[in-house]
């Protein structure tokens, strides 16, 4: 049996600009870190002759087929596809938090089956090789209107500056924090979440017909990008990293009408109120996550303010793809 594990993602800024229909005419770049919530696939050996069906995949349901081509599913069927798969497998898939949150998770889960499936066959692939992999299914095959960022930090891993040049050319650096730097800045994350789930699509859809309308904006994002940077990198206050989240957003909703709502707004009003510093809703917007940055003696403060939400604690620099049994 073969266990693999990518895990989901915090973006901070940039967002946006890791869309091909953005960066190949201006360059993009984001400010991520991984996270210690993880997608899982677990990939064994199926004895198909005993059996009417070659394929048995598990997720939300089951599925027994004879053919690749049968299966319901399209990302583990393009996958196998991709990989050369076409019987005598069996693949499951388990989550540490729920799809459709803005964390990233569909390409998680995408880099962790590309990941799995190629140790089945006995195949080394590194983390470039990895998340290339994953852009190309998921853009091309599976034709979905994704960025670039999810997958490099699902394969790579990391708490990194990524820049996005091409889809084949993409730098990823690390950022040169130290342990107690990395303990600090961790300790001033605060994560609820909103209650509502979304499609990613359904909101970048319309931000994507709007790039040239909107270049000015995703242009201060992407340097916003460098300016958090130099806030981690130097000596300044993490207070300033918390302003420049605040300031990232409101420039961030002003993208597409479908990335808040009133009941999104009012979370985020509750969550400043409480003493944060900053905060942005994670991923494409429309629900998920909301993130704040507050000083580590606000959070308590902070819990009471969102009795009905949940809440969920984390680590950052998470390592990236991984096969943790074989």
């Amino acid at each position: 049996m073969i266990i693999s594990r990518a895990p989901v993602r915090i973006s901070f800024f940039g967002g946006g600009t890791d869309y091909p229909e953005y960066f190949l005419k201006h360059g993009g770049a984001v400010l991520a870190t991984a996270i210690d919530k993880y997608s899982y696939i677990t990939a064994s050996q199926f004895h198909s002759p005993m059996f009417d069906y070659s394929i048995r995949i598990q997720y939300r349901k089951v599925e027994s087929v004879k053919s690749v081509n049968d299966i319901e599913h399209n990302v583990f069927r393009e996958c196998l596809k991709f990989c050369g798969i076409d019987s005598g497998i069996e693949l499951h898939t388990i989550a540490d938090l729920p799809a459709f949150t803005g964390l990233g998770s569909s390409s998680s889960f995408t880099v962790s089956l590309l990941h799995a499936l190629h140790a089945y066959k006995g195949e080394f692939v590194n983390s470039h090789k990895l998340a290339q992999e994953a852009i190309y299914v998921e853009r091309h095959l599976l034709n979905d209107i994704v960025g670039c960022q999810d997958q490099v930090t699902a394969a790579f891993g990391g708490f990194n500056l990524v820049e996005f040049r091409s889809e084949e050319d993409i730098q990823v650096h690390r950022i040169p924090l130290s342990p107690t730097r990395t303990t600090e800045f961790e300790q001033h994350l605060f994560v609820v979440f909103t209650g509502l789930k979304r499609k990613a699509a359904d909101i970048v859809v319309n931000q994507l017909r709007h790039v040239s309308d909107n270049a000015s904006t995703l242009s201060q994002m992407r340097l916003m990008v460098d300016e958090g940077w130099n806030i981690l990198t130097g000596n300044r206050t993490l207070f300033d990293f918390g302003q420049l989240l605040d300031h990232a957003w409101k420039l961030k909703r002003n993208l597409d009408t479908s990335i808040t709502n009133d009941e999104i707004d009012s979370l985020y009003r509750t969550g400043m109120e409480a003493g944060a510093w900053g905060g942005k809703l994670l991923g494409a917007g429309g629900g998920g996550f909301l993130l704040f940055f507050a000083p580590p003696e606000k959070h308590h403060h902070l819990a009471l303010s969102f009795p009905h939400h949940q809440i969920i604690r984390l680590r950052i620099n998470a390592p990236g793809s991984q096969i943790i049994f074989s």
